[in-house]
């Protein structure tokens, strides 16, 4: 396959997700798996695993089209999503064989659906090798070697997954010893999650290594890349060609700046502007402003793909990472932890540059804080009395947040922080963060921008509000945390870089067993000519 399928060909059909208007642009000379040639060519099974709605699928059709049609290699691909739910380990297995007859069939290759006619397993055969025989029978069959991928793999649930691997493993071995035992010159599982740490779960450390050995032939599963900003341009680019409609250098800097480019969101974004908000009029252009206009209806309307997101939110192997994220003290989680990659590997968060972690992309980053703080704020809207906080010239702030101070000694136990309705629930030290930005939200209501800001690298959130072009900066703590002094002074370096006079630091006890009026303070310092005031609760 040196020749027939280099790296430069690679192509990914843009279909994932609403997409602007012509489902049938791509992206040429797009690696999106770089590897994925290397693997074929050196008749490596490998796991390409992606979030949802990233382009897996598309991505999977273009390549067995592409490796069919270089008349190399008999490329097929297998759905296997029909088991997501199926415990029964028998059932399962012959889900998997009725999966790979429909795959042979719908293929449109002849022979193909031939061999899926003449295959007639033996009568002795059952659940534990059924799998390894079918495959067996097609690769002595075929005139060509065989590459299967088995899209949406992860739906196999753990018993039947162990008894697929199984087989997948010991035809693997056996592939070179005769004729007969002839298996696919490749495969790959591919999915949301890398199978290596899931079967790990599932099984004893040693028989994990047994069952997952064909698939460790690297070190790193494959995976797909997100857009660069270069590649949404050539997209939208298209788009233009085909109608007209041009998409100006800054909307297309603002589509990055929304998704990073997170495939379905770049597509949903796009079509948000054209479709809907610019009603297909393509003699107007696409601007900055439509761009943002069409993001903030995106993460007001959550369609089912940020739902679902949401919903992982309160998995508590998501909640303990994504808890540190949001109170940026993600230094605390080691690189190699398997929560962390886990919620990499849904991405809901990347790496920094510093190989620190944050939220994937600024829609979620905005539906995230937006969905934990405004079911707070529900609450606080039948508790929360009508407080004048500004005067229509400048905020309040020190009145501000010692109203704040005297919720948090009437309400704070009493409140129903700890009900799991509420997905701030499900999180401890971002927790604090959540109910002041809730609190600032209810108490300005609409009237000034309330903004959360992940300093990361910092150890620290900046919650603000944005008034009259001025910028009030909150920083939030835990006592234990960080020294006062620490904390101060990483306010006051962030205050600089915005030079900004004024900063505000509140810093949250967490021990119960403390008085409340111990708990509650306020001082005010001046510190490298910056005045700091400090609110304790």
């Amino acid at each position: 396959m040196k020749e027939s399928m280099p790296k430069t060909s690679i192509k990914v059909f843009n279909t994932v997700g609403p997409c602007i208007p012509s489902k049938h642009y791509m992206l040429p000379v797009l690696p999106r798996i770089p590897d994925v040639d290397e693997m074929i060519n050196g008749e490596y099974y490998f796991i390409i695993h992606a979030p949802r709605q990233s382009g897996k699928t598309s991505y999977l059709k273009y390549l067995t089209n592409h490796i069919n049609k270089n008349n190399d290699y008999y490329a097929l691909l297998c759905p296997l999503e029909s088991l997501d739910g199926i415990a029964d380990r028998d059932y399962a297995i012959n889900s998997i064989i009725s999966q790979i007859h429909d795959a042979l069939i719908n293929s449109g290759i002849k022979i193909f659906k031939q061999l899926s006619e003449e295959y007639e397993p033996p009568l002795k055969l059952n659940s534990t090798s059924i799998v390894k025989n079918l495959l067996n029978f097609l690769c002595k069959n075929l005139d060509k070697e065989l590459i299967v991928f088995f899209d949406e793999a992860d739906c196999i649930s753990e018993d039947p997954l162990i008894t697929f691997l199984h087989q997948i493993r010991t035809g693997y071995i056996n592939r070179y010893d005769s004729i007969d035992s002839k298996f696919p010159r490749s495969m790959a599982l591919v999915g949301m999650r890398d199978f290596r740490d899931y079967v790990k779960k599932t099984r004893s450390n040693y028989e994990s290594r047994i069952l997952a050995s064909p698939f460790n032939v690297k070190k790193d599963a494959l995976t797909l890349s997100n857009f660069t900003q270069d590649e949404i341009g050539f997209l939208y680019h298209q788009h233009t060609e085909a109608s007209g409609q041009v998409f100006d250098d800054e909307s297309i800097q603002r589509a990055f700046y929304w998704t990073e480019g997170q495939p379905w969101l770049v597509n949903a974004l796009a079509y948000e502007t054209v479709v809907k908000i610019l009603k297909n009029d393509y003699q107007k252009p696409v601007t900055k402003e439509l761009i943002d206009e069409a993001g903030e209806r995106l993460i007001k309307r959550r369609d089912t793909h940020i739902d679902s997101l949401l919903e992982r939110l309160k998995d508590p192997r998501v909640a303990k990472v994504m808890d540190s994220v949001f109170a940026s003290t993600v230094s605390n989680i080691p690189s190699n932890n398997d929560d962390r990659q886990y919620c990499i590997d849904l991405g809901l968060v990347v790496n920094n540059e510093k190989k620190e972690l944050r939220v994937a992309n600024n829609i979620y980053k905005e539906v995230f804080s937006r969905v934990i703080t405004d079911q707070i704020q529900e609450k606080f809207n039948k508790i929360l009395p009508e407080t004048p906080w500004t005067d229509g010239k400048i905020i309040f702030m020190d009145k501000i947040l010692k109203e704040f101070q005297k919720f948090w000694r009437k309400g704070s136990l009493s409140f129903p922080f700890h009900d799991s309705n509420y997905i701030a629930s499900h999180y401890d030290e971002a927790l604090y963060s959540f109910i002041l930005f809730a609190f600032l939200q209810r108490l300005v209501n609409s009237k000034a921008t309330v903004f959360w800001q992940l300093a990361e690298g910092r150890g620290a959130v900046d919650l603000g509000i944005l008034y009259k072009d001025k910028e009030y900066i909150i920083e939030v703590k835990i006592k234990g945390n960080h020294t006062e002094k620490e904390s101060i002074s990483q306010l006051v370096g962030y205050l600089k870089s915005n030079n900004a006079s004024d900063g505000w630091l509140v810093i949250f006890d967490r021990n119960r067993e403390k008085d409340m009026d111990k708990k509650i303070t306020w001082k005010k310092i001046k510190y490298e000519g910056k005045i700091i005031h400090i609110a304790g609760c």
